[in-house]
């Protein structure tokens, strides 16, 4: 309850400061990428900026869960092996040391 709360109230300080950032700058950008450029509205550039920021973090966050999982997986597959190795061990019959 409290973690959504507090995800709104992130949610809603973003969308004020986006709109304020885009009140304080109404002028337009050229953008040069090499092959073409554009003109758009300085909020939207630093939108779409924002946003492209956003899903590469998000990949890279995927990627490395992706890696955990897998560590995860070996990780139970070695304890289990192990457990098999200890209970087989454990029902062997000690021997006398003489």
């Amino acid at each position: 309850m409290l973690n959504r709360i507090f995800v709104i109230i992130v949610a809603l300080l973003i969308v004020v400061a986006m709109f304020a950032f885009a009140w304080a700058n109404p002028g337009e950008i050229s953008i040069d990428l090499l092959f073409f450029e554009w003109t758009t509205h300085v909020p939207a550039a630093f939108t779409a900026a924002f946003a492209i920021g956003w899903v590469f973090g998000l990949l890279c966050a995927g990627v490395w869960m992706l890696g955990l999982a897998r560590e995860r997986r070996n990780l139970k597959r070695a304890l289990r092996a192990s457990e098999t190795e200890v209970s087989s061990l454990r029902s062997l019959p000690m021997s006398d040391a003489d």
